[in-house]
């Protein structure tokens, strides 16, 4: 497989691109660049000028801001087939977040904001599927905003875990299964509790059948039950 081939197809697999044509898939590919990442490099700061979009196509990015204080706040975790970046699409100037890079070996395709609303002008079913993914990632941050506000911990954590079954998860039978990598030192940073709290909780749905938990993934038994 050439380099241009591989590009290629990694782009066929971010989740927005499937429906485009041929001739729009090579149109991109041509004006995408491959970018690497090591783990803890940022991909952008707060401030930054929002005229890149990003194709994630291996690793996880981690999405944030800084609290006045100085404290991380973490919005979202991304993984391989998202887009991040894209908010200058809906006019904003500066970036209000940062990316970070989670892993090593992170690979992504960049493209300009202009260019990629050019081929949203072109395209009426691409322009409808990015503005309903911008949509429901500012829903999911408005629900995890809304959970750390009026939610006790063990709530916070457990509405974490449904968000990612209904994102991430694939159903087997009756049960979800949720391919995650995440610790649970960075599960306590998206939910604002302690390691120690996710820890005891984990522990208790796991005694009780609600969940099974191996590394890096957990089946949930019964969503009715988890909430």
């Amino acid at each position: 497989m050439t380099a241009s081939q591989s590009k290629l197809w990694h782009l066929e697999r971010i989740n927005l691109l499937k429906n485009l044509s041929e001739e729009e898939m090579l149109k991109l590919d041509h004006r995408t660049t491959v970018r690497l990442a090591d783990k803890n490099d940022y991909i952008y700061f707060p401030d930054e000028p929002s005229k890149v979009l990003f194709f994630l196509k291996e690793g996880r990015i981690k999405i944030g801001t800084f609290s006045k204080d100085g404290k991380e706040i973490i919005k979202a975790i991304l993984y391989p087939g998202e887009i991040f970046g894209e908010m200058g699409i809906i006019g904003e100037k500066n970036r209000q977040d940062f990316a970070i890079a989670m892993d090593s070996n992170t690979r992504m395709c960049t493209l300009s904001i202009e260019e990629f609303k050019s081929l949203m002008n072109a395209n009426k079913h691409l322009s409808y599927a990015v503005t309903k993914n911008i949509g429901e990632k500012l829903r999911r941050v408005e629900r995890r905003l809304e959970s750390l506000l009026f939610k006790e911990a063990r709530e916070r954590i457990v509405d974490f875990m449904k968000d990612m079954a209904n994102s991430y998860g694939k159903m087997i039978g009756d049960e979800v299964l949720v391919k995650h990598e995440l610790t649970h030192q960075e599960i306590a940073n998206l939910t604002a509790t302690s390691r120690q709290t996710v820890t005891t909780v984990l522990n208790d749905l796991k005694e009780k059948d609600i969940i099974y938990m191996e590394r890096k993934r957990f089946l949930i038994r019964d969503l009715n039950k988890l909430a």
